[in-house]
């Protein structure tokens, strides 16, 4: 017995509203995934440059470069060791010892992260 009062949504009004929502989903999810992209590469190389600027305050400091990054939070010259955005972690960079072993281990950094960025640089060219 069907009640004329009776609340709720029909099966054809939730399809309608499901497909909808899938057809706003379709145009909406591809331009998600790229601007994640292009925010990590502009996280990793803001996160390249400040370190770098730490290692060369340091050197012009000390007369030496670090030992190791985490020098650089003990001896505070960054609050934490930075984060690669693209592996997600904190002991993936590449370190570049200087040309002169007896000035210290980290001159330089690179990322850890494989593959390339949007342009098809390598990310350790960075």
């Amino acid at each position: 017995m069907n009640k004329p009062d009776a609340k709720g949504f029909t099966l054809i009004e939730l399809l309608v509203v499901l497909g909808i929502i899938a057809l706003l989903l379709t145009l909406a999810v591809p331009r998600y995934f790229p601007s994640v992209d292009k925010t990590k590469e502009t996280i990793l190389a803001d996160n390249l440059r400040n370190t770098r600027a730490v290692i060369d305050q340091f050197y012009g400091d000390t007369g030496r470069y670090p030992d190791s990054l985490e020098q650089l939070v003990e001896k505070r010259y960054l609050r934490a060791l930075p984060v690669d955005p693209i592996t997600e972690r904190t002991d993936s960079w590449q370190l570049v010892p200087p040309e002169d072993p007896g000035k210290g281990g980290v001159a330089d950094l690179k990322s850890g992260a494989p593959g390339n960025d949007r342009s098809g640089r390598p990310y350790s060219d960075w």
